[in-house]
């Protein structure tokens, strides 16, 4: 989730980045990863054709999943990021949690 240095001040933030912020911000994870792995899906369905943007893995580990079974933890994922699937393109998600 560290910011990227090679890119321009005022350029738009990589997805990843945008969506690891927001993660950030809705859960404090005490460890987090948000990895485009749009290349591996070309030609699949949801792919946009560049390789980014559209393919998804969530590593993540925070206090808000204690207690909660896999299906809920990912619901809360899937929430937080809500917008970046219905607006940004995110077609696809893997996420990995726990507390």
């Amino acid at each position: 989730m560290s910011a990227n240095p090679s890119r321009a001040l005022g350029a738009a933030a990589p997805l990843a980045d945008q969506m690891a912020d927001c993660l950030q911000q809705r859960f404090a994870p005490s460890a987090l990863e948000v990895l485009d792995e749009s290349w591996q899906h070309e030609g699949h369905a949801g792919a946009n054709g560049t390789g980014f943007g559209t393919h998804f893995r969530v590593r993540i580990a925070a206090p808000a999943f204690a207690g909660l079974g896999r299906v809920a933890q990912h619901r809360l994922v899937y929430d937080a990021l809500h917008d970046f699937i219905a607006r940004q393109g995110v077609h696809a998600l893997a996420i990995e949690a726990r507390a």
